[in-house]
């Protein structure tokens, strides 16, 4: 375990109601400049593949990627680590339907709103939109998916929803593609089409 990940770990066990002392010496020992909360594992895959592509090491430059397990508990995390809590850098992306759970949190932590960004829909859409079906359908058969994509794509569920919207349920429904296509997708994308959430998060860290 890197000490960034014994950092994140330190923070959710306080968050959960643990004692807060480990996460404070290692916030002053890393030191850690910044905090990025994400919703979840995915959608810290797609960042951190992103950082990866344009030569970042996050860990190195004291920021902390953390995925909360839910938009329900970002005001307890941004309590904690932002201007009311050890005063580090809050930064976040979100789905549009947590969009104020993000904004109450920040404004509680006294934080600035401009350090959150919203996607239209959630990453996996924006990431969807910006490289097609069709290229995102050939990403699955490159992963050896085709056949449970042709099976999924099958159920009367499925019948007459849009092609975009298919692909997004399909990444849900077994544990892990999620978080996997989250870095598939983010590596497969033109430097000029990254969703704008996503590089504005990126650009101001």
């Amino acid at each position: 375990m890197t000490d960034m990940e014994a950092f994140r770990d330190a923070v959710t066990a306080w968050a959960a109601g643990g004692p807060g002392d480990e996460a404070r010496e290692l916030a002053a020992r890393l030191p850690v400049r910044a905090v990025v909360l994400l919703e979840g594992l995915s959608d810290a895959a797609a960042v951190d593949a992103l950082a990866g592509r344009r030569g970042r090491d996050l860990a190195a430059e004291g920021i902390c990627v953390l995925p909360m397990g839910g938009a329900m508990s970002v005001g307890r995390f941004a309590h904690l680590l932002g201007p009311s809590g050890l005063g580090l850098r809050l930064a976040g992306l979100c789905d549009e339907a947590e969009r104020d759970h993000y904004a109450r949190g920040w404004e509680r932590a006294g934080a600035e709103q401009s350090g959150f960004f919203v996607c239209a829909a959630d990453l996996e859409d924006e990431l969807i939109r910006a490289l097609g079906v069709n290229r995102v359908q050939e990403l699955v058969r490159e992963e050896g998916e085709l056949r449970p994509l042709r099976t999924f794509l099958r159920q009367p569920a499925q019948q007459g929803r849009p092609a975009h919207q298919q692909l997004r349920r399909f990444f849900g429904t077994k544990k892990g593609r999620k978080i996997h296509y989250g870095r598939v997708l983010v590596e497969a994308l033109a430097p000029d089409r990254v969703p704008a959430p996503l590089d504005r998060l990126l650009t101001t860290l």
